[in-house]
């Protein structure tokens, strides 16, 4: 047993080492500018924190900019980081048509853009998940639980997000996985709650009052599921024939919600610490002028229960990532569905 745990701490710093060294081949840049789209959602403190402890260790100034879910303010945000000199801009788009003006100027300015989260015509690379699929595998947990619990019967409330092709992709594919275990599933509200707890709070508890004949709440992110669920419960309503499911795993919500409220049993992991990892090294590619995809996809995986207990630990009000684990999660080689479907 001490040769085999030898062996692998071995192998693990030969890794560590022979990533380092490649990445010491590169020059890094000296400033990166992040213009996130809005910097309060625990999933995008994440890419943050993401991004800075991979900038730190790359010796790399990572300098944030926030949106605010503001279109005009992201655009004079990158053109100020522009103005600067930054030499790599990595943006998550507020809206996909505003930022394309944005690729056209950095390219005539010679500064590489790494975009996350959402693609935009144009780009030359994006960072992302594959947001059709997450929402699908989720679907998939989610049928099978409610063959088992819920005596096969799946009326769904979407709290979704129709402003972005990305969430508009999860919702569906939450609505195609379900199916495959309960094909007579059906979408009673799909909502805009604007990705924020308030407003789906709000929807919510609206097309509760008009129709509260549902059994499974999906949220496309955890502001969403959280938001209707917690409408769910002003309703007086009780969660004992309910199904919760979140999507992103962003911060400290959801692992309160699945230890405290009977319903929240599934959660759509989206790692948002290796989304801002990936993106700096992404970024560090551009800026060598190094040949990279079009997507970069980051991993996701359906958690159920208590599974978040392979990926994150928690003390206090910090989480640790288990990079182990998350390692270990395979992304896959293309999205079965793209925001080009969308438009077919």
């Amino acid at each position: 047993m001490k040769k085999l745990l030898i062996g692998l701490l071995a192998t693990s710093a030969f890794a560590v080492m022979a990533a380092s060294s490649a990445m010491a081949a590169e020059t890094m840049p000296k400033k990166v500018g992040y213009v996130v789209n809005y910097a309060t959602h625990e999933w995008y403190q994440n890419v943050i924190k993401g991004m800075k402890d991979r900038g730190k260790q790359l010796g790399i100034e990572v300098e944030v900019k926030d949106a605010n879910l503001d279109a005009a303010k992201q655009v004079a945000a990158a053109e100020d980081f522009i103005s600067q000199g930054v030499d790599v801009l990595i943006i998550t788009p507020v809206n996909e048509d505003a930022v394309a003006p944005l690729l056209r100027r950095a390219k005539e300015e010679g500064v590489p853009i790494v975009l996350e989260g959402n693609p935009v015509k144009g780009m030359t690379t994006l960072v992302a998940i594959c947001d059709y699929d997450t929402g699908y595998h989720a679907g998939v947990e989610a049928g099978k639980y409610a063959k088992a619990h819920l005596g096969g019967k799946a009326n769904v409330m979407n709290v979704g997000l129709p402003l972005l092709s990305a969430t508009v992709l999860r919702s569906k594919g939450f609505m195609d996985g379900i199916k495959t275990e309960i094909p007579g599933a059906v979408m009673v509200h799909d909502l805009d709650g604007g990705g924020n707890p308030d407003r789906s709070f709000e929807v919510s508890a609206a097309a509760l009052a008009q129709n509260g004949d549902i059994n499974v709440i999906y949220g496309i992110n955890d502001s969403s599921s959280l938001g209707g669920l917690q409408a769910w419960k002003a309703a007086g309503k009780s969660q004992d024939n309910l199904l919760v499911v979140g999507t992103g795993g962003e911060g400290l919500a959801f692992i309160n919600a699945i230890e405290k409220e009977p319903s929240y049993k599934i959660e759509a992991a989206m790692f948002p610490e290796k989304v801002g990892f990936t993106a700096m090294d992404a970024a560090v590619k551009l800026y060598n002028k190094e040949e990279v995809p079009t997507w970069i996809v980051s991993p996701t995986t359906p958690m159920n229960g208590e599974d978040w207990k392979k990926f994150y630990s928690v003390e206090g009000t910090t989480r640790t990532i288990n990079w182990d684990n998350v390692n270990k999660v395979v992304a896959p080689d293309k999205c079965m569905q793209t925001a080009a479907d969308l438009k077919k």
